[in-house]
């Protein structure tokens, strides 16, 4: 038997063991903390060992030979404007696109639920560029995916260093006509707690959210604003005031997995690694105007060649290791002495007000 979800710590929620299970003997099953985790149906299961050998969580980093390091911004205004960052990811997925290609990404969809998707069109792509501080559900996507690949189509797909290491382990390996591209990432936090916090905006506004921007750009502040869409009318205030991302970065909802997380590393095995440029003041001040930079990572051929493709695209620069680390290339995010609190205290009360009273 699988002993994996015996042990919370050791799993990533990224869904991989069910889609892979030939006897449809596992599910995914919020736990009292609104966050998923495998559970597995003895009567079903047949031992084949298949959910075991998916697992992204066996991962070890392994140094990478001949890594590049890039800051990058989209020449393109409107571009690095609607993006979190520097503008790569769309500027990559547009190339794949015209190519005749597939991009899966995270979208959120009316209510809030974020969920990885496939899209084949431009039009498709903006649901994909923002940033989401929510943990996507990728049900049904690992079968899409090889059934894309198997067709011969070119894919990229996005997501966290785990999802994507339990996309290649579904696959058996990264297939010449799938890139894998992957989010320096934070943490993934609890589901269940961002839906609680939709129904209290939903309630607060009187509509229902059919949007949310953790990472608006219109105060030329690096993407700190906060827009909310309720129906047709949009709200703004500062990611700082906004109560769920202080939960977030104050390290109360994360998945227990995040805090030991094994992707905190330059030396991946996507093909590319993607994120902020935090620190751009520091080596290419001029850069830096408040609308965002890029930092990528090229691991692999693969990577270089559809960099090479796409370089006019941008201004950007080379640099070295040291000067795109940041705390999550290095370590987990670390556990919060008050998680414990806030998770019993979330039980009882609105998100909202559990937070408030962790502040003093």
């Amino acid at each position: 038997m699988w002993k994996v979800v015996e042990n919370k710590s050791q799993c990533c929620g990224c869904g991989a063991c069910v889609e892979v299970c030939p006897s449809n003997a596992i599910t995914m099953v919020e736990d009292g903390e609104g966050i998923p985790y495998p559970k597995i149906d003895e009567k079903k299961c047949i031992d084949c060992g298949r959910c075991e050998d998916v697992c992204p969580m066996a991962y070890e980093a392994k140094e990478m030979p001949g890594q590049v390091y890039l800051g990058v911004q989209a020449k393109e205004d409107a571009i690095r404007f609607t993006s979190a960052s520097g503008g790569f990811f769309p500027v990559l997925a547009r190339d794949i696109l015209a190519k005749g290609g597939v991009v899966f990404g995270a979208a959120m969809e009316a209510g809030g639920k974020v969920v990885h998707r496939d899209i084949q069109t431009i039009e498709g792509l903006s649901a994909l560029q923002t940033t989401k501080y929510v943990q996507s559900d990728l049900k049904g996507c690992y079968r899409k995916v090889a059934q894309y690949i198997e067709k011969g189509r070119q894919v990229l797909f996005t997501g966290t260093p785990c999802q994507c290491q339990a996309v290649k382990r579904y696959l058996g390996g990264k297939p010449e006509n799938l890139l894998l591209a992957d989010l320096v990432c934070y943490g993934a936090p609890s589901p269940g707690i961002w839906r609680k916090y939709v129904r209290e905006l939903e309630k607060k506004y009187g509509g229902r959210l059919t949007g949310f921007n953790f990472r608006d750009k219109r105060g030329k502040d690096n993407g700190h604003t906060i827009a909310l869409h309720i129906d047709n009318k949009e709200y703004t205030w500062p990611m700082q005031k906004d109560s769920y991302c202080r939960i977030y970065f104050r390290n109360y909802t994360l998945r227990p997995s995040c805090h030991e997380c094994r992707f905190c590393t330059v030396n991946r095995e996507s093909d590319i690694t993607m994120g902020d440029f935090w620190g751009i003041e520091n080596v290419r001040p001029e850069l830096d105007d408040g609308m965002g930079n890029s930092m990528v990572i090229l691991h692999t051929r693969k990577a270089r060649e559809s960099w090479e493709s796409i370089k006019e695209s941008f201004r950007y620069f080379t640099c070295q290791k040291e000067d795109v680390l940041q705390p999550r290339l290095c370590t987990p995010t670390p556990k919060s002495s008050r998680r414990k609190r806030f998770m019993l205290l979330n039980r009882f009360l609105a998100v909202s007000t559990a937070e408030k009273l962790l502040r003093y």
